[in-house]
């Protein structure tokens, strides 16, 4: 499982193309925190191994049967509904509770609409330096922002980033995007 292998690292000949011994993102965090995306999608194999590493604080590579001591602290982010997904046995229970330690609940964008021209700001800034580092700073006009505003962005701040994006790539070399 590659998710596993980039997660937990790999020794050499552990699978296909494994060729030398890797750490994963675990053990290079050690010392510091790692962020977990999208804990809800997990295989049941991955879920037993995690929760191995933050209760035993060790970890096998792929491939090996040599422990790893690590000392991370986890934040974990998902869509799904944990909860739901324990009542129906495809979420660890004890995984949910090492992991629900400081719940912090995120509201969807639509329910914070007044983020919205913060984080246009924010992204603009951000996608324009990976775009394009000698443009100079773009704005979107007060309509442009309205508009955003009064949309419900299904696919949250994924969603605004792709449009803000987008909104820089075509036609380059504006300093102003407009409605239109």
């Amino acid at each position: 499982n590659l998710l596993e292998a980039e997660l937990f690292g790999h020794v050499r000949g552990a699978f296909t193309g494994a060729v030398a011994t890797r750490a994963g993102r675990l053990e290079q965090a050690s010392g510091g925190t790692l962020f977990l995306d999208e804990v809800g999608t997990m295989s049941a194999g991955l879920q037993a191994k995690l929760l191995r590493a933050l209760q035993e604080r060790e970890f096998e590579r792929v491939g090996d049967s040599h422990s790893i001591r690590v000392d991370v602290r986890f934040i974990a982010a998902t869509n799904s509904d944990l909860e739901g997904m324990v009542d129906d046995g495809s979420f660890r229970k004890d995984l949910y509770y090492r992991l629900n330690v400081i719940p912090i609940h995120l509201p969807p964008l639509r329910e914070r609409r007044d983020d919205i021209p913060i984080l246009v700001k924010s992204l603009l800034h951000k996608l324009g330096q990976q775009l394009d580092p000698a443009r100079g700073e773009v704005a979107f006009s007060q309509e442009a922002i309205r508009r955003l505003m009064a949309y419900d962005w299904p696919g949250n701040i994924r969603q605004l980033e792709n449009v803000i994006e987008r909104a820089l790539a075509l036609p380059p070399g504006r300093s102003q995007i407009d409605v239109g």
